[in-house]
């Protein structure tokens, strides 16, 4: 861990650093990207993102429409992405910390879990010094967008009683990725967005 202590150090600047994680990320994926195991049933997730970070235009101009899901701080989110994520599950994008929060997008899970890199960043809001590669503490998945969707608000999904044991809707309720179930998707999806 020497080594890598000693790279950031001499990174020097913003943008070498910033160009060493990409190639950190790059690195480390490979090693923890596995497909899907076949037959398991599929699941769906709620995924909240601020829109100034990453919004849904910015997964679909992204390469592949695909963006890293980097920022989880939580260890139950986290513990959503490692034990019970598997690729081809759908998530419903969802828009926070904005004027109008919302499900903004469709979206599917394109990677198994794998070591977050903005976690050894110094220069990240995500930074965490007592996380190290040999242990990552904070672990992300990719997220590749299908396609964008008219805004569902939140008090457009409090007016459906359907939808009353939708975590996101829990007062309190403050985590960044909440498991969907099954017949609450096929009301968003085949309901409210196909009205539309």
């Amino acid at each position: 861990m020497a080594t890598l202590d000693r790279k950031v150090r001499d990174a020097g600047t913003a943008a070498q650093a910033g160009l060493f994680f990409e190639r950190l990320q790059r690195q480390l994926q490979p090693l923890f990207y596995v497909r899907a195991t076949p037959n398991k049933k599929m699941r769906y997730w709620l995924m909240k993102s601020e829109p100034d970070e990453a919004s849904i235009d910015d997964a679909l101009a992204a390469p592949g429409r695909t963006l890293p899901w980097t920022g989880v701080r939580n260890y139950q989110a986290r513990n959503f992405m490692r034990d019970q994520m598997q690729v081809g599950d759908g998530v419903l994008f969802y828009h926070s910390s904005c004027a109008e929060p919302g499900i903004a997008g469709i979206a599917e899970v394109a990677s198994t879990s794998y070591p977050d890199p903005t976690q050894f960043d110094p220069a990240s809001p995500y930074f965490d010094p007592k996380s190290v590669p040999a242990q990552p503490r904070w672990l992300l998945v990719d997220v590749r967008a299908l396609r964008k969707t008219r805004l569902i608000s939140l008090p457009e999904l409090r007016s459906h009683p359907e939808l009353s044991d939708l975590q996101v809707l829990r007062r309190g309720n403050r985590l960044s990725i909440t498991p969907v179930d099954p017949a609450d998707w096929d009301f968003i999806v085949n309901r409210l967005l196909k009205a539309s």
